[in-house]
């Protein structure tokens, strides 16, 4: 039989927090966090972290592990996860994933990291070249297209172009290639709830938390300039606020039945049932 994970996802200031509080608490589970914003020594306002308080009734998992000069990438969080989740079966307990980052939720659902090395040195000369010249330099490498690639977003691009380059292959072979590897967590059985609240009510709470005070991680991520793009929902509050609650609609936080296999994507994926 599979280990479960059990997943709690939802918009932002649904109240993820507090429901996993309560679930680990009856179950005696431990919280693994894949929260991008948690990782970060100091983000501590506007982010939901848990409070020690809260962190005294469960024990939690990659909260506070990296400085804000720090580097999380998903290969990085992956090998963290599974040692956290080794740790937690171990002992005998449910293991709680929540947190409001889908890109490292991604990591429980599907696969997220490839075997291409890229060397340094091609990774500072690819990051050193305008966007425009290196979107038609990848494009001149794949003359088949791109494929389904974002060619808006230069991070992609970016990742796309070192990874052409290292491998000598087009992207479409290593698009298929990567689709078809098992995600990091594929020996579990995946169980995914998402919350869900009324748009009028998501707002009243986000708002609050902007009464809370985004101006101290505000003031700390521009501070160290590596860690400003690793924020830009409370960088640039406003428009943040603007994007993160323009999507959320539904009921009152619900759970129906369902659950969901590694290899699904989180849209794929049904509301699950666990809270028995």
């Amino acid at each position: 039989m599979q280990p479960v994970i059990r997943v709690l996802t939802g918009p932002t200031a649904v109240g993820k927090t507090e429901w996993a509080l309560r679930w680990a608490e009856r179950h005696g589970a431990e919280i693994v966090s894949c929260d991008s914003l948690l990782f970060y020594r100091g983000m501590d306002v506007g982010t939901a972290k848990p409070t020690a308080a809260e962190r005294a009734r469960v024990p939690h998992h990659l909260i506070d592990v990296c400085a804000l000069a720090e580097t999380m990438d998903v290969a990085r969080y992956v090998g963290l996860a599974r040692a956290a989740v080794t740790g937690i079966l171990a002992r005998g307990r449910p293991v709680l994933v929540t947190g409001g980052s889908g890109f490292y939720l991604r990591a429980f659902l599907a696969p997220v990291t490839d075997d291409v090395e890229v060397p340094a040195a091609l990774r500072d000369e690819v990051r050193a070249m305008a966007p425009e010249a290196a979107l038609a330099k990848l494009r001149a490498l794949n003359p088949g297209g791109l494929g389904t690639l974002d060619v808006a977003n230069p991070r992609r691009v970016t990742r796309a172009l070192e990874r052409c380059v290292a491998s000598g292959r087009a992207l479409v072979d290593l698009a298929a290639e990567f689709a078809r590897r098992p995600g990091p967590f594929a020996d579990h059985r995946i169980e995914l709830t998402r919350l869900e609240r009324p748009s009028a009510e998501l707002d009243v709470r986000v708002a609050s938390r902007v009464a809370a005070g985004l101006c101290t991680p505000a003031r700390l991520a521009l501070r160290t300039p590596a860690a400003a793009g690793r924020a830009p929902g409370i960088v640039s509050a406003p428009e943040g606020l603007r994007c993160r609650t323009r999507h959320a609609s539904g009921t009152p936080p619900r759970c129906a039945a369902g659950a969901a296999s590694a290899a699904q994507r989180p849209e794929a994926c049904a509301h699950g049932l666990w809270e028995g």
